[in-house]
């Protein structure tokens, strides 16, 4: 068997659609898993939807998620270029179109686009389609070449049979076969003299030698005519590997109005590198365990693209925010920190032990924004309502909340060493001696130096991080709110 070779062959038109990213990841796989090669190559035939800088995002997003090509634009393996515009310069594109149409698979098509736009549209197995009616096809040599002299604008075509079949394989799919009545004469060069996305990549895969080709189920329907040319050609077909649609929660397309769609959207919202590269590699695969945790090289010994699902992938924010919460927590303390720094000075200006913060919220959060709504209490102690002394559980009202605070306040105020510890067994000696349960001691405080029912931390780790000045402030405000409410 020869050695395995994919590629990822991205347009720059913007931002890595999670989608794309996925079929990246997957060829990336399939050639690691193999010890083979994975190969990057630049399609921008299609001059109109270029976008600038679209480029550079491809080399970053490839770079970020550790998915290293072997040969590329950067890294010349002798098949190259590998920018589809430098090869048309190069006229790789038009030769092969005119070798096929020598052959006759391929002919000049010089129809106009008024005359396009007045084709019958034909129903073929209950669908309505436009198929071109190879008017062109019928022109002498000469009358082509009459043209081609005259300067008329023309496109060249591939030439599908009207009558029999196409088939072709699949490795999830298996064997399709389509009526080459439904097949139409795709366009391979365009009237700007760029080839078509089809054409460029039949011809550019076997020139670099691909085994494997990667994409996606939409691409199912081309396939019959990339077949063709192959055959045409008298070329080896590649193993085809068409992956499942992803879609949102709602099982429709993953469109770019989702905000999650692409590789930077999500980098944008907090999420980790390693979780993202972790999450898109089961949409649509699975391992032969339950284990969904899995570093690249983790990914890369167990890749199996026989377990791909020919079943649409589901996006689900949920799973990929519990993710992202498992990475964080497994995060060095170092790292961590870095990266969490900016969203803690976003709504921290105090003085306050901020690395302690950091490691209350470290367990709790599932994307770096979150950090703000858990932390933003430190900074200045919110208007709330005494409603939240009241707890059931805890059993806790304004009354017995009130009675509470003012002893713990009192004893409070005598501590010297204000730390974790010291304070633990202050408090929990006065419980004791008051032969109340923990919750009904420590709910009280906990509320009333942080005003809300939620925090990272307990009493003791958030008075801490305060210090005894502001601790003490704000038990004397929960004091005169609790007094007020009970008037």
């Amino acid at each position: 068997m020869s050695r395995v070779r994919t590629r990822f062959a991205p347009s720059p038109t913007g931002r890595m659609h999670v989608g794309n990213l996925r079929t990246a990841l997957y060829a990336y796989l399939v050639a690691k898993h193999e010890n083979g090669d994975f190969i990057l190559r630049i399609e921008d035939t299609d001059q109109e939807r270029y976008v600038e800088g679209a480029v550079d995002i491809i080399y970053r997003t490839m770079s970020g998620t550790g998915l290293l090509h072997d040969e590329g634009p950067d890294k010349d393996g002798g098949v190259g270029p590998y920018i589809q515009s430098e090869r048309h310069k190069q006229g790789i594109y038009l030769e092969y179109a005119k070798e096929l149409i020598a052959k006759g698979e391929a002919y000049y098509c010089f129809c106009d686009k008024e005359r396009l736009d007045n084709l019958k549209e034909e129903v073929v197995d209950g669908k309505s389609v436009r198929k071109y009616d190879k008017h062109c096809l019928s022109l002498s040599s000469e009358e082509v070449e009459e043209k081609l002299a005259a300067g008329v604008p023309y496109v060249i075509r591939q030439n599908v049979p009207e009558e029999g079949e196409t088939s072709f394989e699949d490795e999830l799919y298996g064997i399709i076969t389509v009526p080459n009545k439904e097949l139409d004469d795709m366009i391979l060069i365009k009237s700007d003299g760029y080839p078509t996305y089809n054409f460029a990549n039949v011809v550019d895969d076997h020139l670099m030698g691909i085994t494997h080709v990667v994409r996606g189920q939409e691409y199912l329907s081309s396939s019959p005519k990339y077949n063709r040319l192959y055959q045409a050609f008298g070329w080896e077909v590649p193993v085809y590997i068409h992956c499942p649609t992803i879609t949102n929660e709602e099982h429709q397309k993953l469109s770019k109005r989702s905000g999650h769609s692409s590789y930077e959207d999500l980098l944008e919202q907090g999420f980790l590198t390693e979780t993202i590269v972790n999450f898109v590699a089961l949409l649509g695969w699975s391992p032969d365990n339950n284990q969904e945790i899995f570093s690249l090289e983790e990914l890369v010994k167990a890749f199996d693209y026989h377990h791909i699902s020919k079943s649409p992938a589901v996006f689900d924010m949920v799973k990929l925010k519990w993710m992202n919460g498992e990475y964080i927590k497994n995060m060095e303390f170092d790292r961590f920190k870095e990266m969490a720094l900016p969203y803690v000075k976003e709504v921290i200006t105090r003085d306050v032990k901020i690395d302690s913060i950091l490691e209350l919220v470290k367990t709790r959060i599932e994307v770096f924004p979150d950090i703000r709504e858990h932390i933003d209490f430190f900074q200045e102690l919110p208007d709330y309502d005494v409603s939240i002394y009241t707890h059931k559980k805890m059993k806790t009202n304004s009354e017995n909340s009130l009675e509470i605070l003012r002893e713990e306040g009192e004893i409070l105020k005598d501590v010297t060493e204000w730390n974790v510890d010291s304070l633990h067994d202050i408090l929990m000696e006065y419980i004791s001696a008051k032969e109340i349960k923990n919750g009904t001691g420590l709910w009280p405080v906990r509320i009333a130096v942080s005003g809300k029912q939620m925090t990272p931390g307990g009493a003791f780790e958030i008075m801490d991080i305060l210090g005894k000045e502001e601790s003490l402030r704000r038990i004397e405000i929960g004091i005169k709110k609790l007094q007020e409410a009970n008037q």
